[in-house]
């Protein structure tokens, strides 16, 4: 018992500091894998099949093949190391398979995402995070990694709020109070010159803070996850806009729009008509972004030329995981205006050029199962609404959201945003396990 409450407050902890330190979050995923192994030495817990062990499987065989065929096969090996991460999936699947766990891990999700979308606003309000050539990167090395992140946390939150809506008293609030004020701390410190160390001790207390949400009561968990997306969706709304990712705003239209299409059809009119009102507007702050024909798009368009050049050069094996860089000048069309490329910005394209199209398949195959698996929940959970139906529509509308963003980003090349999608991935598993629907073994 000890170690499963161990195991649920590390995971919880994990899931905050998924989207503010990719170092604290591995960190916790070994402690929390370690933990797990003893569990099964003592037979506390029973490992069973899911639906997607055969894809995921064979895409990590695939991805080992293709690094053995690689031009550089030892560094192509070392890229694949983020194999392990998938790991991640299987650990959430035995945590979140009981619903008060699940619902505090989700919470801690949402309280980390509240953590960076404040820090973003704030970088932009008053650390100067506000051109074009300098965006509010959150706590996290690059400006996309973060978009990608706050495209998530919006939607999980946006789904909380439409299909397990819960009056919030002020009591409920002070959670989200406690790590707002801790963001403004930070702010003050990377101000005056101090932010990896202010930094640091902020991932450390939202860790604790994590991992003492989930050993609290159910009650205290839903008031205080309730109070913390009331925030999360006005702030992670702002910080997508002055992140200025056009891959993050196709992705959050497509994802907020699958929340309305199921819970509120009549917004999709009136989205729709706002996205047009923006487009002939072209206010200031977007009309730079609203355009194709500006370096960076210039730049993605003769990178997936040279992608789909290397794809039918090597169809089979690829040219390895992590190969794109030292493989692009090869293949790089003249008239490209960047000489590099250290990816293909394309999630499709990036997996078929790494690892071939067999590589592909087998992704495409997990990832076709796991929304498969969450709409099949969503359904089941329709009805009744509550917190299966907001777990199982907000990760749906993730999934919908990640491949969309992805058709012009490779954000899952991104471990923070990946180990974010595995966690979040489990949730329709674990629903189904709850309902006795589990896989046959």
């Amino acid at each position: 018992m000890r170690l499963a409450r161990a195991q649920t407050a590390l995971l919880a902890a994990l899931a905050a500091t998924t989207v503010v330190s990719v170092f604290a979050s591995e960190l916790l995923l070994s402690l929390s894998l370690v933990v797990l192994l003893l569990r099964v030495v003592r037979k506390d817990v029973r490992l069973r099949r899911t639906p997607v062990d055969t894809p995921l499987a064979a895409f990590a065989v695939w991805t080992l093949l293709a690094a053995c065929f690689a031009l550089q096969p030892a560094l192509a090996h070392e890229s694949a190391k983020k194999l392990l991460l998938f790991l991640l999936f299987y650990l959430a699947l035995e945590v979140t398979t009981d619903a008060e766990r699940r619902e505090q891990v989700l919470a801690a999700v949402l309280l980390g995402g509240l953590a960076l979308v404040a820090l973003m606003a704030a970088q932009h309000a008053f650390l100067g995070y506000d051109r074009l050539d300098r965006r509010p990167p959150g706590f996290l090395g690059h400006y996309m990694t973060a978009a990608g992140l706050t495209l998530c946390v919006l939607l999980m939150a946006a789904a909380r709020l439409a299909f397990a809506p819960r009056a919030v008293r002020l009591r409920d609030a002070w959670l989200a109070g406690v790590v707002l004020a801790g963001v403004a701390v930070l702010t003050a410190f990377c101000a005056a010159g101090y932010p990896v160390t202010a930094t640091r001790v902020f991932v450390l207390g939202l860790a604790l803070l994590a991992a003492r949400l989930a050993l609290a009561p159910v009650e205290t968990v839903r008031a205080a996850a309730a109070a913390v997306s009331l925030l999360v969706v006005p702030l992670a709304a702002w910080a997508l806009v002055v992140s200025q990712t056009r891959g993050a705003w196709l992705g959050a239209a497509a994802g907020l729009a699958l929340l309305a299409a199921v819970r509120a059809p009549r917004l999709l009119a009136l989205g729709a008509a706002l996205l047009l009102l923006l487009v002939l507007a072209r206010p200031q702050a977007l009309g730079s972004r609203l355009t194709l024909s500006d370096a960076s798009s210039v730049d993605r368009y003769y990178m997936w030329q040279a992608g789909l050049d290397m794809v039918l050069d090597k169809p089979v094996f690829g040219q390895g995981p992590g190969m794109i860089l030292s493989a692009y000048p090869r293949y790089r069309w003249p008239e490209a205006p960047n000489p590099q490329a250290p990816h293909l910005h394309d999630n499709v394209l990036q997996i078929a050029a790494e690892r071939g199209l067999p590589g592909l398949a087998f992704f495409l195959w997990w990832f076709g199962a796991t929304a498969l698996a969450a709409w099949r929940q969503a359904r089941a959970a329709r009805q009744s609404r509550g917190a299966d139906a907001a777990a199982a529509f907000g990760v749906l509308s993730v999934l919908a959201a990640v491949f969309v963003a992805g058709l012009v980003e490779y954000n899952l090349g991104d471990s923070e945003v990946l180990m974010l999608v595995l966690l979040l991935s489990s949730m329709p598993f674990a629903l189904a396990r709850a309902r006795g629907a589990d896989a046959p073994a």
